[in-house]
């Protein structure tokens, strides 16, 4: 059951969230994990006619832009953080994840650059892929995080020994801002997108989080 959400999810941003968390309790799954995931079966059913809606671009060249996030410690069990991120080629919507972080993280700002290098690491195989495909692409690639610590190590010359335990994830997003490849600026929590993905959300800010991203009832439904 929860395979086959997994792959709708692959169409469903709506889903992400929900079909990660449930995929964790899969080794010991309880009436409880069932209990959620029929009820995902449930929301599914009610918005079947809902998907994504691309729209035709106009301009001659592309740009992509990576929205990423994390929540802090949100799994009770192993305090780890989750990373979500969602990828727009144009104002079209192309990439989206939600997915646990594989250690913990010591403070909100090391879980949000994580994230951000996860997010990263994407958009670049996107853009190595759009490149073959011969789609001209605008640069930088522009990069919004809502955490003003992990802008900050984002574009800081000079690496900490406090922050040694994320150096690999410092160096890689370094190396894109050095080259000129990415772009990392400040977006407000209320306009993060990849919110969606990386926690449970009032209803009101989940429908407006998929207003923006465009996903929306069929047109003809």
């Amino acid at each position: 059951m929860v395979g086959s959400l997994q792959y709708l999810s692959f169409t469903r941003p709506n889903i992400q969230f929900a079909v990660n968390l449930a995929s964790q309790f899969l080794h010991n799954l309880r009436e409880v994990h069932m209990q959620a995931v029929k009820r995902i079966f449930r929301y599914i059913g009610g918005t079947a006619d809902w998907g994504l809606q691309l729209t035709r671009n106009t301009s001659l060249s592309l740009s992509l832009k990576v929205y990423s996030d994390s929540d802090w410690a949100g799994c009770f069990a192993t305090r780890r953080s989750t990373t979500g991120f969602c990828i727009f080629l144009g104002d079209n919507l192309i990439s989206w994840s939600a997915k646990k972080q594989p250690t913990v993280a010591r403070s909100s700002t090391e879980a949000k650059y994580r994230a951000l290098a996860v997010a990263v690491a994407e958009v670049t195989w996107l853009q190595y892929l759009l490149r073959d495909l011969h789609v001209p692409l605008f640069s930088p690639v522009m990069a919004k995080c809502d955490n003003v610590g992990a802008i900050h190590l984002a574009h800081n010359p000079v690496f900490h020994s406090r922050s040694k335990h994320v150096a690999l994830d410092y160096h890689f997003v370094r190396e894109k801002v050095n080259l000129g490849d990415l772009l990392v600026s400040h977006v407000s929590t209320s306009h993060q997108l990849a919110d969606l993905f990386t926690k449970v959300l009032p209803s009101a800010r989940f429908h407006d989080l998929l207003t923006k991203l465009c996903v929306r009832s069929s047109p003809s439904a």
